[in-house]
């Protein structure tokens, strides 16, 4: 080959690993998850408000992504490494809504389904306290014994019978 084809596909390749690489860091697609959730760390106690209201992106304009009560768990989905919320809180049953609140959380490269427990996080905890990974817990059924009964043989046959 002539030294100009070799030259040109080292360049071709270094293109599109360049052009991965990229894709790889801010393509990278979450399932982000926000808990409503009471949480205790280091002794301090977050208690969860009534209702947290979720927009994606910095104004509370659009559909709310998740609206959460006391306890309860919601999700978005994020392209890149960081992600822009509105967070509306209401504190109490009844109670005013705060003035929207925005906030941009930078999401770890290595967790996949990182979960956000949004008191702990409003509370201005550390990552460690409000951050954690999602695991889906799989539950198996348990096996059926079968019988021979269930299977036809009977107990008059015998396997010299045949």
């Amino acid at each position: 080959m002539k030294k100009r084809n070799v030259m040109f596909l080292c360049l071709l390749g270094l293109i599109l690993v360049g052009i991965g690489g990229v894709m790889m860091v801010i393509g990278r697609g979450h399932t982000v998850y926000f808990d409503n959730k009471s949480l205790d760390y280091e002794g301090k106690t977050c208690e969860s408000p009534y209702k947290i209201e979720i927009y994606q992106g910095d104004n509370a304009d659009g559909e709310a992504v998740a609206k959460l009560y006391d306890g309860e768990r919601g999700s978005a989905t994020q392209i890149g490494q960081k992600i822009t919320v509105t967070l509306v809180v209401t504190q109490e049953k009844g109670g005013d809504e705060e003035e929207p609140a925005v906030y941009t959380i930078d999401l770890p490269y290595s967790m996949d389904g990182p979960v956000i427990n949004l008191p702990a996080y409003l509370a201005g905890l550390p990552e460690e306290a409000y951050l954690s990974e999602f695991i889906p817990v799989v539950t198996e059924e348990p096996e059926e014994e079968t019988t021979d009964d269930e299977l036809g043989l009977g107990d008059d046959m015998m396997l010299g019978d045949f």
